[in-house]
């Protein structure tokens, strides 16, 4: 870190007060309809900004953050890396994707590990999120390890299936579970092979909790794939559609654990000594607990029991920093030179605040998918515990405390730079529940007015934007004038704004073809007085000619 500089600007040398860089998750620009939280709430703050001079647009989707096409929505994980790194790194899903393409995933120390346990009458399972969401996983990646399995003859392969629907429709799980099923029966049939679904549940309740928010969610999962402990059904197809006649309306992502057994009522596909398990899901954050309980010899986060002899491997390394998983298929991508890292090296003091829900993405995924503090002399990281309750239940979430905190921070003027996550457009948005959304938009929009006021009184600097969208769609009208709940992140640009109440045209807007996150490092480089680093992406500013 001590080999980075940051060349001073000639011409702008920031404001004396600090900068505050604001991140409201899952805010997107989308069309002006009666599915659009951010447009139908009150937000003359919001307003304001998106009316201001210094005002844009920004590409949060898609190849502009390294994801395989347009047509990928961005997510918090991907969005955070490309804020935090001001250039386009190729992503998750486009990473496994050329692994498997060119075979390179199966050229590996780690596959030759798996095998082995298969051929030694071990049994392969598959853990992770059977969708296509592309967010944390997609189901072509399971297959493909499927069909490789089938194709080396590996006599038993069991599927241990979380559900989505938050990335892809919230009662979508059949769509996904009937054709998995179809496609193991046939594989045991045609090659005399044994491979099943094993157990599952939903997302929000079993397996994939992260950043230790609720660590009985892991224990859940551990229940159902390892102990074969939960309700108990003789197929996937079997439970979903059950829990759907128990409970209307429950959705996917919220479905209790489920267990597979034979017609003698014993589990399928219990997780016992001599097992290879791979957790096929390729985004870190919320892979991260159950890896752990699968690799560590002493977890004090709950009681595993006996701790099987198993070969665990995750489709990456979810945590660069802790090395977990040590075993894992495809590297992830290699994020130097954040913008962080260079604002150490320059000593200038930051700060760092979300609540639980969000707080890896200020530290981990900003920092390039490094835990823990790159100069802990320099750097305050504030985790405000989330609730832990459906969020419709308390769409304020956190907010007010985030905003308190960052506004105790701010008037310390211990600070230089500081950024924030506003968690409720995504969060709120991402139970389907409209009236909640309006209220977590109205909530953020009010912590944000307060903020700039508090800039304003402290001369400072404050930028206001957006990881991707979701609450800017909260449900979809087909042909027929028939509504449909959505719960995914949108394809929609962000806004961006720069509130600079001692603003003398010192710099404007730049005219940039394709204005996207990666852009935003250059910029807040420029906000503090600095040149943008040479192969950052250009920043959304340009210094005026006065």
């Amino acid at each position: 870190m001590s080999l980075l500089k940051l060349e001073k600007l000639k011409a702008f040398s920031g404001r004396n007060g600090p900068l505050l860089f604001i991140i409201m998750d899952g805010v997107g620009i989308g069309k002006a309809y009666e599915g659009n939280a951010v447009y139908l709430a009150k937000t003359p703050n919001l307003d304001r900004l998106v009316g201001s001079r210094l005002y844009c647009q920004l590409q949060a989707h898609g190849l502009a953050v390294g994801l395989p096409t347009d047509n990928d929505m961005g997510n918090s994980e991907v969005g955070h890396n490309t804020l935090g790194a001001g250039r386009v790194f190729e992503q998750g899903a486009s990473l496994v994707n050329r692994a498997i393409e060119t075979g390179r995933i199966f050229d590996t120390d780690v596959w030759d590990r798996i095998v082995q346990r298969g051929r030694q009458n071990g049994t392969v399972h598959f853990i992770g999120l059977l969708s296509d969401g592309n967010v944390h996983s997609h189901i072509e990646h399971l297959y493909r390890l499927i069909d490789k399995c089938a194709e080396l003859k590996l006599k038993r392969v069991r599927v241990h299936a979380l559900l989505d629907g938050r990335d892809v429709g919230e009662r979508s799980a059949l769509d996904y579970i009937v054709p998995a099923e179809k496609r193991l029966r046939e594989i045991s049939d045609v090659k005399g092979l044994d491979y099943c679904i094993a157990s599952g549940g939903g997302r929000m309740k079993v397996t994939m909790d992260r950043y230790n928010a609720d660590w009985d969610i892991v224990k859940r999962g551990w229940d159902a794939h390892v102990l074969g402990k939960a309700r108990h059904f003789h197929s996937a197809e079997e439970a979903v559609k059950t829990y759907y006649k128990d409970d209307p309306d429950i959705t996917d992502q919220y479905m209790d654990a489920f267990v597979i057994v034979d017609p003698d009522g014993r589990p399928k596909g219990p997780i016992v000594d001599g097992d290879a398990v791979i957790d096929f899901n390729f985004r870190g954050d919320r892979a991260i607990e159950v890896s752990r309980a699968f690799t560590e010899e002493s977890l004090a986060e709950f009681d595993r029991g006996p701790l099987p002899d198993i070969f665990f491997a995750g489709m990456m390394e979810y945590d660069g920093d802790t090395h977990v998983p040590p075993d894992f298929l495809v590297r992830p991508p290699d994020i130097d030179r954040t913008v962080s890292e260079y604002l150490c090296a320059e000593k200038v003091r930051s700060f760092a605040i979300s609540e639980t829900q969000k707080f890896g993405h200020v530290t981990y995924f900003w920092n390039g998918n490094r835990s823990g503090y790159i100069d802990e002399t320099l750097e305050k990281y504030v985790e405000i515990p989330s609730d832990r309750i459906m969020f419709d239940k308390a769409p304020k979430m956190k907010a007010e405390e985030i905003k308190e905190s960052a506004i105790e921070m701010l008037k310390s003027e211990a600070f230089r730079f500081g950024r924030l996550n506003f968690a409720n457009g995504d969060m709120v948005g991402h139970t389907g529940v409209m009236e909640a959304a309006i209220i977590a938009m109205e909530t953020v929009d009010r912590c944000v007015g307060e903020l700039l006021v508090v800039i304003e009184a402290l001369n400072g600097i404050a930028v206001v934007t957006a990881d991707h969208g979701n609450s800017d769609e909260m449900f979809t009208i087909d042909r027929n004038g028939k509504r449909e709940v959505k719960t995914a992140h949108t394809l929609n640009p962000v806004p961006f704004a720069i509130y600079d109440p001692a603003y003398n045209g010192e710099y404007e807007m730049a005219d940039l073809e394709r204005p996207a996150l990666s852009n935003v490092a250059a910029t807040l480089l420029n906000l503090l007085g600095y040149e943008k680093v040479e192969d950052y992406d250009p920043s959304l500013i340009k210094m005026g000619s006065r």
